[in-house]
């Protein structure tokens, strides 16, 4: 492998993300990071893959989800389809279940993010908008996760079975208090009612945008808080924190 302008070596990379050489081998070897390797075993990192760590995976999942015109993703943050979103949260798992710091929680942490993210390919299956699937990125260092669609949105979808929702406060309100559905014999809950139940009694806080509205809970502990958004936006948008 040539080493091409925009490659920096393990050292140039460790300075640009400022973090030892070492914590990039261990980034390597979990996949958090993955280097790319030379003939003779040497690391090397791309410009444009370190800047893409670093930059705040909340606001490039909220550029996609608000644009008339969806931006283009990184195949590693975007996932079309279901099974390749399943796929993305099972590599997500394994990286999770090797931190002692969250052993207890972590298989929580995958089913918050997989109920919500399910969500989205079940509420819209066959309706999207225009582009299809969620945005699905994560930090592990920064210990957040964050998930958004260009879908129809809660109310849109509520609205199919309870008529008299009037605003997307409303929806929201349903959506975490709540059953709907007829999955009441399911052990883990009714869709967002479960994500409430685990963020409220577990240190892993949830917010959820929906149109003009947020539903979050706090990490510390907090109750279910809904009010209005500051800024409108037709799909979901939800961060996960822990």
């Amino acid at each position: 492998m040539e080493q091409g302008k925009n490659l920096l070596s393990i050292s140039e990379a460790a300075e640009f993300l400022d973090v030892s050489i070492n914590t990039l081998r261990l980034w390597d070897s979990s996949g958090k990071l993955k280097a790319l390797r030379s003939s003779g075993g040497h690391r090397y990192y791309s410009k444009e893959q370190l800047e893409r760590f670093v930059l705040n995976i909340e606001s490039i999942a909220r550029v996609w989800a608000e644009s008339p015109t969806a931006p283009e993703l990184s195949p590693d943050q975007y996932c079309q389809t279901q099974d390749v979103f399943r796929a993305r949260l099972d590599t997500m798992s394994v990286i999770l279940d090797r931190d002692s710091n969250i052993k207890n929680i972590a298989p929580l942490i995958i089913a918050v993010t997989g109920e919500i993210g399910n969500n989205s390919f079940d509420h819209n299956f066959g309706n999207w908008p225009d582009v299809p699937g969620v945005f699905f990125g994560y930090n592990t260092d920064k210990r957040i996760i964050v998930l958004a669609d260009r879908g129809l949105g809660i109310r849109a979808t509520l609205l199919r079975v309870r008529p008299e929702i009037k605003d997307d406060i409303n929806a929201l309100t349903v959506a975490f208090t709540e059953r709907i559905s007829g999955r009441a014999p399911e052990q883990r809950g009714n869709g967002l009612k479960f994500v409430r139940d685990i963020a409220v009694k577990y240190p892993i806080g949830v917010s959820l945008q929906s149109g003009a509205a947020i539903a979050a809970i706090a990490k510390d502990g907090g109750q279910l808080k809904i009010k209005l958004a500051e800024r409108n936006m037709r799909g979901t948008l939800a961060k996960i924190i822990y």
